[in-house]
């Protein structure tokens, strides 16, 4: 039997205000437990919640970036629900009229074809506190500092057919509230994670079968695994003559399996009705305009200006936009560079991104800096070294040899190319000498045997001889 899958995500992405969605309490990460929740986030007797303008503006962005629709009014809700970490017994968030609806994004697949994601809604709520588990001895602390919290939930239609689609929509968005400096983006810190309601179904048909959703997923890593973890459980369960309960259940990291948490509730279930003490939000067409206004270059179009601009593969561009960082670490380096943006993308996307994932490291936090790599690649044009020594002042700038400078790393370990023909010469001469059966070979039609040589001249010469240089000459000596 060939199966169907079927995926939707739930995205929460945390927005990044300084005070909370209905108080002034901060939202910074990190402080003690407790500390930061005032008695409008406890839900205390006579307090009143008061709506942040600045959430309200950044999903309003967020919808103008997905080609959504933004409501001209938008209402908050009740939702209730009974859970230690959620002191008032009910979360304020959005139903039945979100402030963003009926948007899509364009994802590619693994095979480069482009497919269309649709965004059913995207809706303002407050975050629940968290629950603690470790080190209470079987008891659960509660902190309730990111209770308030402002977040959009950012809900797809199921129009995923894998859990790599999965990863490259929820990668998309991610890229897009960075973009926007509407979310840091910070998935161990919780403030960019999401919830995957996956089933499956037999090729062909149109009902959808029998949905469980996949809680807290905090990496992308992750959601892959408890996806593809899910869809064999389901498919084992099925064809094994069970069926699949609607539920919620968590992804144990360590285990590699999901386990049930509870059954999964209805919009009914969480009884929602309009909190009456919220006005229904309303924008108006000066406002939007002001808001689209300041919207920055969004990853799409930074992608086609740098085909454009920089006369760049589509690949290329696809990598170098994928997150505003990287892209920003490009541009800097090609305006600090001689060398042409394909040579400097080449490197950004090589050298630099592999010792960066080697040391689990961001762009940010690179210790080689734009104007430091853009010294190294005017050096290879310049032919002051060759592109293999490059590589060795890499890995000398990376360890901070020389302040990371590569000029005075190159001056101290002596490696300029040699471009002197009266010294690379005798190199040849010597190689010739020591090889007469090879050098017979090439003269009997073995021309293969002239990468030999010239990689026998290349390592004598220690790798300085200019390699233009080494076959010109070579050439010459070896007919």
């Amino acid at each position: 039997m060939t199966w169907e899958v079927v995926i939707g995500l739930e995205i929460h992405a945390q927005l990044a205000t300084k005070s909370k969605i209905f108080s002034g309490a901060s939202t910074a990460y990190g402080a003690e437990p407790n500390t930061q929740a005032c008695a409008v986030d406890l839900g205390l007797p006579g307090v009143l919640p008061v709506l942040n303008e600045e959430a309200v503006k950044m999903a309003i962005k967020f919808g103008l970036a997905v080609n959504a629709q933004i409501a001209d009014r938008s209402v908050f809700a009740r939702k209730n629900y009974f859970y230690p970490d959620l002191p008032k017994g009910y979360q304020i968030s959005q139903y039945e009229l979100p402030v963003v609806k009926e948007g899509h994004i364009e994802i590619k697949t693994e095979d480069g074809i482009e497919k269309t994601i649709r965004i059913t809604r995207a809706h303002l709520e407050e975050d629940a506190g968290k629950s603690l588990h470790e080190d209470f001895h079987g008891l659960t602390g509660i902190d309730l500092n990111r209770a308030g919290t402002p977040l959009i939930e950012i809900v797809s239609e199921p129009d995923m057919r894998s859990a790599k689609e999965a990863v490259a929509y929820m990668k998309k968005i991610h890229s897009i509230v960075r973009y926007l400096d509407i979310c840091d983006g910070n998935m161990q810190e919780g403030s960019f994670r999401c919830d995957a309601n996956v089933s499956i179904r037999q090729k062909g048909a149109e009902k959808y079968g029998t949905r469980t959703e996949l809680k807290n997923l905090n990496s992308f890593r992750f959601i892959e695994k408890a996806i593809n973890y899910e869809v064999e459980r389901q498919i084992d369960l099925i064809e094994g003559g069970g069926q699949v309960v609607q539920e919620t259940r968590l992804y144990d990291p360590d285990k590699n399996e999901t386990r049930s948490m509870r059954s999964k509730e209805e919009a009914n279930d969480y009884r929602y009705f309009p909190d009456p003490d919220l006005l229904p939000v309303v924008v108006d067409k000066a406002f939007l305009e002001d808001l689209k206004a300041t919207l920055p270059e969004l990853p799409e179009e930074k992608k086609q200006r740098f085909i454009i601009q920089y006369s760049l593969p589509a690949y290329d561009a696809d990598i170098l936009t994928s997150s505003r960082d990287l892209a920003d670490y490009f541009e800097e380096t090609v305006q600090a560079s001689n060398a042409d943006a394909k040579m400097c993308a080449n490197w950004i996307m090589g050298e630099l991104s592999a010792v960066l994932n080697k040391n689990n490291l961001e762009i940010t936090q690179s210790p080689v800096s734009p104007a430091h790599l853009a010294v190294l690649l005017n050096r290879i044009t310049d032919n002051t070294i060759s592109g293999k020594i490059a590589k060795q002042v890499f890995e000398a700038m990376w360890a901070g040899d020389c302040g990371g400078d590569a000029d005075k790393i190159i001056e101290t370990q002596g490696l300029k190319q040699v471009t002197d023909s009266g010294a690379i010469e005798p190199i040849i001469d010597a190689v010739i000498v020591a090889n007469p059966k090879e050098l017979a070979d090439y003269r009997a039609g073995k021309e293969k045997l002239f990468a030999f040589f010239v990689g026998q001249v290349m390592k004598a010469s220690k790798g300085k001889a200019n390699p233009a240089q080494v076959n010109e000459l070579l050439k010459k000596k070896l007919s």
